[in-house]
């Protein structure tokens, strides 16, 4: 992996890990491209830090405001919400890393974060009363994070399901994309929590030098940053559906490739 082929893949990495397009989807898609073919482990955990770097920067008062009180009702929901994504990274951890090899559900996976995101805006466009933070219950926050677990599927957008779920129960639009955000630094911490340990017992680091990793690293924290602010602009005043249409054509593009043109997969 040259410096170059870092910086790409960094800025895809802090594209997409906020927007609603999947961040592993697109990671595995550009590795295909690419033809990687060496151990990025190390790699894909410095710009998964760049990433948190980003969402900690950008949503610090709402985290200041989580650690000066942790006992609160938000605090709960993002608890309840993390457990099924830990109960499915820790079952399903060999089949999901198969999942990431073969990429063979990619082009699938990308259609069902289109789907998602068309019905999600459906509901909460023809909902008159929108839920703020105080109203949101262990349902909203319990289904989002099941929305999130099944995000762990490469060409399934955390980002993109999470939003899905919480615009699917009214909740807010500015609350819901903050709730996300905030959501993704336990869910990032968790990753690489999982990777740190298998680098330490492996050669994830082999065949990629300094350089790389810290252009890509700084990459995904300075594209990440900026992704979120439009983001949260994005979700706060406008349509997701411009996204799902993107998505909903990369995944036939994926899936014409797979099964006749095989150019890259």
């Amino acid at each position: 992996m040259n410096i170059f082929e870092a910086i790409v893949l960094g800025a895809v990495q802090g594209l997409t890990e906020f927007l609603p397009v999947s961040s592993s989807g697109h990671l595995v898609l550009l590795q295909k491209i690419f033809s990687i073919s060496l151990p990025v482990l190390l790699f894909d955990t410095m710009v998964h830090v760049g990433t948190l770097i980003a969402v900690v920067i950008v949503l610090w008062a709402d985290i200041r405001a989580i650690l000066r009180r942790i006992v609160q009702p938000l605090t709960g929901c993002l608890i309840l919400a993390t457990v099924p994504t830990v109960i499915v990274a820790l079952i399903f951890k060999d089949m999901i890393e198969e999942a990431f090899r073969s990429a063979a559900f990619l082009g699938f996976s990308f259609l069902f974060t289109a789907l998602a995101l068309l019905v999600s805006e459906q509901v909460s466009r023809r909902s008159l009363n929108t839920k703020p933070q105080a109203a949101m219950n262990w349902f909203d926050a319990l289904l989002i994070g099941i929305c999130q677990a099944i995000a762990i599927i490469p060409g399934v957008s955390r980002s993109g399901l999470t939003l899905s779920g919480a615009l699917s129960r009214r909740l807010d639009r500015d609350f819901a994309a903050r709730f996300v955000f905030l959501l993704s630094i336990p869910a990032i911490l968790g990753a690489l929590v999982l990777q740190l340990k298998d680098i330490a017992g492996g050669d994830g680091a082999a065949g990629i030098g300094p350089a790389p990793i810290i252009a890509g690293t700084l990459t995904a924290a300075l594209v990440g940053f900026f992704a979120i602010k439009l983001m949260l602009r994005i979700v706060k005043t406008r349509s997701l559906r411009g996204f799902a249409f993107y998505v909903a054509s990369l995944g036939v593009l994926v899936l014409v490739d797979q099964y006749f043109t095989h150019f890259f997969m």
